[in-house]
């Protein structure tokens, strides 16, 4: 498929997306980030995520990821206005992930009316990254480092699997585990363990369901910014081929997705996440659109 074939055909399939979950679909803010990203989006693995947060129910964000570790997705973000430049430490935070850390490859996050929001940096899966290499970045906030503690004792400063930058919110995502050389402990994916973690951070308690859904988790991730030394969302993460098979209760827009999205998801699996805040928890899905290579490691994310 030509370059410009390929395009027009992702650019409707994000149309088609967007009318799926009933979310205004804005041209002038889908087409720039395609045009700017071009030149590696037929190689990527793409995806379309939904969530029934309050935030996330009127956007829907696509990902393209396993960008070459060469590509600052940041630097193309501010050559061609897609955000505006900045003195916060969020804006020179991925020049270190990628100058300082063995980073693999790269992706972006965009919402179709929210424009260009996120960028993430994964090392490879057989050499995951550790807590106190991110933490040891200067422009890297200091709630990374307070909690390192706690990321310890739950087996989790050693297997960090990616690095998310939220341009926005100015916070920090950080994955743990589905990478070959670290897995979260089972512990900690079990009841006494979310429900002791939870209780250290400072969130409410697991509902019934979050628990039975952890039974086959296999990634979790924690949200921080620079503004709060608290963690301000816990999710929890799981690969399947049937999400509305899990025991949760699943939203109409992420059902509709899952049913009626405008490409074929056959052979392929999702990936459904359980986020924890302090004004309770909120569901998301991945699907993918395109999948090239390998993507055990491609998680769901979080606003």
């Amino acid at each position: 498929m030509s370059e410009n074939a390929f395009l027009e055909t992702f650019y409707a399939a994000i149309e088609g997306t967007a009318r799926v979950v009933d979310v205004p679909f804005e041209r002038d803010t889908v087409r720039p980030v395609l045009t700017a990203y071009q030149d590696v989006l037929e190689d990527s693995v793409i995806s379309f995520r939904v969530q029934n947060s309050p935030r996330g129910t009127d956007d829907l964000d696509c990902r393209f990821t396993m960008l070459p570790r060469g590509l600052d997705p940041y630097a193309v973000a501010l050559a061609n206005g897609l955000t505006g430049p900045t003195d916060h430490p969020v804006g020179r935070l991925l020049a270190e992930v990628h100058g300082e850390l063995p980073i693999d490859s790269c992706g972006v996050d965009f919402g179709v009316r929210a424009g260009f929001t996120k960028a993430w940096s994964f090392p490879a899966a057989e050499r995951l990254l550790t807590v106190r290499e991110v933490m040891a970045l200067p422009s890297a906030p200091e709630s990374i480092g307070a909690h390192l503690d706690l990321f310890d004792r739950y087996g989790l400063s050693d297997i960090v699997s990616t690095v998310g930058i939220d341009y926005g919110s100015r916070t920090v995502n950080l994955y743990f585990g589905g990478g070959a050389s670290g897995r979260v402990p089972r512990e900690t994916l079990g009841p006494d363990g979310v429900r002791s973690m939870l209780r250290e951070i400072g969130l409410p308690g697991p509902s019934d369901e979050l628990l039975a859904f952890n039974e086959k988790a296999f990634v979790l991730y924690a949200t921080l910014g620079w503004d709060s030394p608290e963690i301000s969302r816990i999710t929890y993460s799981v690969m399947t081929p049937e999400p509305l098979a899990l025991p949760v209760t699943v939203a109409p827009q992420i059902e509709r997705l899952v049913k009626d999205a405008p490409y074929s998801t056959e052979g392929r699996n999702f990936v459904y996440g359980v986020t924890v805040t302090p004004k309770g928890e909120y569901h998301k899905i991945q699907s993918y659109y395109q999948w090239r290579r390998p993507v055990e490691r491609m998680l769901v994310a979080e606003k």
